[in-house]
């Protein structure tokens, strides 16, 4: 067997989930010392074993955790450090023999669990001491790593990475636990603590506990930024619930899978999860991990990829971007684009949807927009529409293609059947999060966000698919993205610059409202050299302009908009002056944008042209 590093950097390795949460879900009480559980009950600490390993798991901490001199104080067994530590090692290790694995078996550290100076009466020298008693057992016990973590304080960590440098030189894990702005708990940022675990010894630096995947991404795509060494997360299954007098994690195993992608995109080589996990989780994590070749995973240190698409050794050179579509070869040359989004229809006929679509090239639309909308009642599928269009409408189609509730297979089986259809322009988006059903915290199936989705994209177009094998002939898609100029610039900017790595071609906005934000934009972008085509909403009523300004997520729409709406005296007045208003920004940005793409409210093509008639 590979030694663990070198391992790391072949292939993402599979970290185990939760043992608290396993034991108390066997019946063990939640204020028993669970670390004692290696001698009193060893075969349930097995069994929990095992279940990970069957669940893909390659690497296996001990149940060792809060096994030091202070805890275990606690309980009345400060005297039995090394017992209760060595034992935990063993445990694992038969785990590993009983069920055939491969697997690599880590020393759980946890923090004491009192301060340490200068913040606690604890000295760092008698800190590490104690670190040193449990890492020396542990040694004893044959672990292949360690795994220090949930430290909410540097020193303490620090401590604990000296101690098993005093004994040994395998390699150390550490990972800090932090609140959902990516501070530790003590307040330290992750630019701060990340680069000293390293300094103090740390091989790989992480995080886990106390916080969801969601918060946890961000942080790590922070520390991916500033150091040069391979990342670890071990996120919790989201924050507990009350639910019915239960604490319940709420996180699907399926969500945490996605978000797995998402860490190892960011240069994470190490993931699992942490309170609320289960071997389930850890199966569909696994899934996950093996669905990513290591060529998609970013190093820590430069966020750009390990290994390119275009070096890898199958990938074919990709099609001539003005070869791709009539839309990428009119954007290549300059050509102000004309775009109105076709709202595909209730029911399967779809002959009122084409008589639409026919009006529209008549009057001269460059490309049809169909967008994928929440998948609430009996509407066609955006993809059947598009084909539909393509082939009765004389028309190219830009196909809104989401990632909400598809997989990454699922996505690429979507994407190689347009392509044999004909749907050459894919719009990629992220989709909206729905609260599903009567629990709120339950959510909508992410695989991957449109970062991935872009990559899948740029990997077909270099004749790949998703594992890095040949599908023959590259794709011809011509890539593109949503991008929000009234979100948060900043953050906006860099998920941009992420999805032209990733190899987008042009980028549709959400509705522009106020010109001078979208001229700032602009200017932000220019070093980019990305097409940017402005999205544009006529409103349909007063009502309407309220509900966007002050219900739809990252949209800004002016008070004086929204006062001029307002004054309207009817249903009829309404209608025309969001038609103006829109005619307006149209006027206003056409010098600027690439192009323009109409919305259609309520289905309304009546407005989208009144607009068009502008440009």
């Amino acid at each position: 067997m590979k030694p663990f590093l070198n391992a790391l950097d072949d292939r993402v390795l599979v970290c185990d989930g939760a043992m608290g949460t396993m034991l108390y879900a066997k019946g063990v009480f939640i204020n028993r010392c669970f670390e004692s559980l290696n001698q009193a009950n060893p075969d349930l600490v097995v069994d929990v074993h095992g279940e990970y390993l069957k669940a893909g798991a390659d690497v296996i901490e001990t149940n060792t955790f809060g096994a030091n001199r202070m805890k275990l104080r606690g309980f009345g067994l400060g005297d039995q450090v090394h017992k209760i530590n060595l034992a935990g090692a063993q445990l694992a290790r038969r785990a590993v023999e009983k069920w055939k694995s491969d697997a690599y078996v880590a020393g759980a550290i946890g923090p004491l669990g009192v301060r340490v100076e200068p913040w606690g009466k604890t000295g760092v020298d008698e800190a590490e001491a104690m670190f040193r008693d449990q890492a020396q057992a542990l040694r004893d016990g044959k672990v292949d790593l360690f795994i220090l973590e949930t430290f909410r304080d540097l020193n303490e960590i620090g401590a604990a990475i000296a101690a098993v440098r005093s004994i040994c030189d395998l390699p150390i894990v550490a990972q800090m636990t932090t609140e959902e702005n990516g501070a530790s708990l003590d307040g330290a940022p992750a630019e701060q603590f990340a680069p000293e675990l390293i300094k103090r010894g740390a091989d790989v630096v992480g995080i886990n506990c106390s916080v969801g995947p969601a918060p946890m991404l961000e942080t790590v795509e922070r520390i991916s930024d500033i150091v040069d060494v391979w990342l670890s997360a071990q996120p919790n299954a989201g924050k507990p619930r009350d639910i019915e007098g239960r604490n319940l994690y709420l996180c699907s195993p399926e969500y945490m899978a996605s978000y797995a992608r998402r860490f190892i995109a960011s240069g994470v080589r190490l993931v699992g999860g942490c309170c609320g996990t289960t071997p389930e989780h850890i199966r569909q994590i696994a899934l996950a991990a093996k669905s990513m070749a290591p060529g998609l995973a970013r190093h820590a240190g430069g966020g750009e990829a390990k290994v390119s698409v275009a070096s890898q050794p199958n990938a074919k050179p990709p099609i001539e971007r003005e070869e791709k579509s009539a839309l990428a070869k009119k954007l290549v040359n300059g050509r102000f684009i004309r775009a109105i989004e076709l709202v595909p229809p209730r029911g399967h006929a779809p002959a009122n949807a084409l008589e639409g679509a026919a009006t529209l090239v008549a009057r001269g639309v460059d490309v049809v927009t169909i967008p994928d909308g929440p998948r609430i009642g009996a509407r066609m599928s955006a993809l059947s529409m598009a084909v539909l269009v393509q082939q009765h409408a004389a028309v190219e189609a830009l196909l809104q293609y989401s990632c909400r509730d598809r997989n990454l297979l699922g996505i690429q089986s979507d994407l190689l059947g347009a392509h044999a259809m004909g749907v050459r322009n894919v719009l990629g988006i992220t989709g909206d999060v729905r609260n599903l059903g009567d629990i709120p915290d339950a959510t909508a199936v992410f695989d991957v966000d449109s970062i991935g989705l872009t990559n899948v994209i740029n990997r077909l177009n270099h004749g790949l698919d998703i594992g890095g094998q040949s599908i023959g002939e590259p794709t011809g898609f011509h890539t593109g993205v949503m991008v929000n100029p009234s979100r948060d610039l900043d953050q906006e900017l860099r998920r941009l610059e992420f999805k032209v790595e990733a190899g987008a071609e042009f980028a549709v906005t959400r509705p522009v409202f106020d010109v001078s934000a979208f001229e700032r934009f602009l200017k932000k972008v220019a070093p980019m050299r990305l097409p940017i085509i402005a999205g544009i909403w006529p409103f349909e009523s007063a009502l309407n302009a309220e509900f966007m300004a002050n219900e739809v997520p990252g949209v800004t729409v002016p008070d004086a908009i929204v006062e001029r709406m307002r004054k309207t005296a009817s249903a009829e007045a309404a209608a025309a002056e969001g038609v103006l208003v829109a005619r307006e920004i149209v006027t206003a940005i056409k010098g600027m944008a690439a192009g323009v793409q109409i919305s259609s409210p309520s289905g309304r093509l009546d407005a989208a042209l009144d607009v068009l008639d502008v440009v």
